[in-house]
């Protein structure tokens, strides 16, 4: 009883805290704030992933492609651009297109999934490294063609990204603007870590419904062992087709969060190194595990602004001799390396995971007859 007890005020606690953080953070600035909402972004796009790659074990490294659809096609429908260089669009809609979020996100969230089961289709019969080179190969064609679809019909502006990007509107209230509260002035940026919070506690929700649902049973089942799913009678197929398009869709709802709140987008957002990076979160966190998936995240995208602060005085007192702009990286790939090492299924693995990585690194004492090869 006790136990429970303890595991409650934990609970609610940690539930305090999250509320709390942003009115903690902000008389430090506003910065810190930020990292917060950014944090949150790379929380959903981690959760959002590990449908993908933890559950249904699709190893899919280009799923920044997605995030990019959902990103591009939130401004190009509530910013002035399509207007501006399409007289058509200007005379259908005078004032400008300025679509509410609750068109774009949906759109958003439809075409990502279109794409990712347009992406899935031709990648059913690939596994392991073929499936995520392919992957990885989609997530720099797309990144290429955001590039190049800027002449000579310009669509994206190419390099130079899409800007003046319309906030979201929940209920009147403008989040891209302080709302005073009581007297008391509430930051834009606290604004959207409240609306993160609440998608991601949303996120949360519908992944550990799915996983314990008889899709998310059969996607654990076709990760273990995919020949044996499909000698059970489990259609592999639709299953890996539902799994990328899932996935897509979340995907392309952050990515529509990540251009609200930025107010810009660009291809430099959605690079390679952004794909790894969400891959990583979900591989150092713990695959499979939706607490150990946010352990990751937030971890693997505060770090870089907290060592910000550590190897900056360091580069001040070397005069120059350690570059902040390289020391961050290579600070946060030791850390990676080291805990692969000690905990090879992550910082916090699912509890069979865990049990397993337990009895592989466990001693052996003695060798007895039945471990001899004879």
């Amino acid at each position: 009883m006790s136990t429970i007890f303890e595991r409650r005020s934990t609970q609610a606690g940690l539930v305090l805290a999250v509320l709390l953080l942003p009115l903690v953070l902000q008389p430090f600035g506003h910065h810190w704030v930020r990292v917060a909402d950014v944090s949150l972004l790379y929380v959903m796009l981690a959760l959002d992933l590990n449908v993908v790659v933890g559950y249904a074990g699709l190893l899919d490294l280009g799923y920044v492609a997605f995030y990019a659809l959902g990103a591009y096609l939130f401004a190009l429908l509530t910013s002035p651009h399509l207007t501006d260089h399409f007289a058509w669009i200007a005379a259908l809609f005078p004032q400008g297109l300025h679509a509410p979020w609750w068109v774009t996100i949906p759109l958003g969230a439809a075409c990502a999934a279109l794409l990712g089961m347009l992406l899935g289709a031709p990648t059913l019969k690939l596994r392991g490294d073929y499936l995520a080179v392919v992957t990885l190969g989609f997530g720099e064609i797309v990144r290429l063609l955001v590039i190049n679809m800027s002449h000579p019909v310009n669509i994206t502006q190419g390099a130079q990204g899409l800007g003046l990007i319309d906030p979201v509107h929940i209920l009147g209230v403008d989040l891209g603007r302080p709302l005073v509260v009581a007297g008391h002035e509430v930051a834009s940026v606290t604004l959207y870590y409240y609306l993160f919070l609440a998608l991601v506690t949303l996120t949360i929700v519908v992944c550990q419904r799915l996983q314990h649902s008889r899709i998310g049973r059969a996607w654990m089942a076709i990760r273990d062992d995919e020949t044996a799913a499909r000698s059970m009678g489990i259609n592999t197929r639709n299953l890996k087709l539902l799994a990328f398009g899932v996935g897509a869709s979340f995907g392309g709802v952050t990515g529509a969060m990540f251009a609200a709140f930025q107010g810009f987008v660009s291809p430099e957002a959605f690079s390679l190194q952004e794909s790894v990076l969400i891959v990583a979160m979900v591989v150092f966190g713990g695959m499979g595990h939706i607490p150990g998936v946010i352990l990751g995240a937030v971890l693997l995208a505060a770090l870089p602004e907290l060592l910000r602060y550590v190897v900056g005085p360091l580069q001040t007192a070397t005069h120059g001799l350690l570059d902040a702009g390289v020391m961050r990286p290579l600070l946060i790939a030791l850390a990676m390396i080291i805990t692969m090492l000690w905990r090879s299924s992550g910082l916090w693995p699912a509890p069979d995971a865990a049990q397993a990585q337990g009895k592989n690194q466990r001693p052996r004492k003695g060798r007895s007859r039945s471990d001899s090869p004879l």
